[in-house]
């Protein structure tokens, strides 16, 4: 079973359509034991960092998080959802996050139109399972003021330029996170999410052995 953390904010409506539109019926939920349950896990969000905090220490979900991450779950954290696995943010203040990965949440200077939004590239800083038939500096779409800034490069798995160079998708082991939005990235989107479940055996080989995506 798929879950995707319910904690009263985000894009959960358009997170799970995309996985429908993939043959997969994931639950939409804030029950720790499902999450904990759970075969694969997603933590969308848009929105503030400090609120999102505030939402996921009100249900109760800090805990149930940090568990799956550290039994090696598969898990994805989206746009927000990356940013959250960080320890620090310094959107509008000084917030602490769910700390699972060291380093830091930072706005984009103010020499350049924040937010992001539109489409930009990924670039592949390693391989992983995500890439599976993608090119290298294929588009996403972004909509993000703050970036994150690893402590540790080895996660860096994607970069994007934006004014700088900043980290766009980490991986460690079973743990994703990526901040472009693959529910509004079209056949890139669609096709790192199948990769991301077909590494989860979520979805049957025939389904997951499609062409790759034309070139950038």
């Amino acid at each position: 079973m798929l879950a995707i953390i319910d904690y009263g904010v985000g894009n959960l409506r358009s997170v799970y359509m995309a996985f429908r539109r993939l043959g997969v019926e994931a639950q939409v939920t804030a029950d720790a034991a499902t999450i904990t349950q759970a075969q694969a896990v997603v933590l969308p969000g848009v929105g503030a960092f400090g609120d999102a905090m505030h939402s996921l220490r009100a249900y109760g979900l800090e805990a149930p998080i940090r568990e799956v991450i550290a039994a090696d779950t598969p898990f994805i954290g989206i746009c927000l959802g990356l940013q959250l696995l960080f320890e620090t943010s310094d959107e509008i203040g000084d917030h602490r996050g769910l700390g699972v990965l060291a380093g830091r949440v930072r706005r984009f200077p103010d020499s350049l139109t924040v937010p992001h939004i539109g489409w930009n590239q990924i670039h592949q800083a390693r391989p992983v399972p995500l890439w599976r038939g993608l090119p290298d500096h294929a588009y996403a779409y972004f909509v993000h003021s703050y970036y994150v800034e690893p402590e540790d490069p080895g996660v860096v798995a994607a970069t994007t330029d934006y004014g700088i160079d900043y980290t766009s998708v980490i991986a460690r082991g079973n743990l994703y996170g990526i901040q472009f939005h693959p529910e509004k990235s079209q056949d890139v989107g669609e096709r790192i999410l199948r990769n991301w479940l077909s590494e989860c055996n979520l979805l049957p080989p025939e389904a997951a052995a499609l062409p790759g995506v034309e070139g950038s």
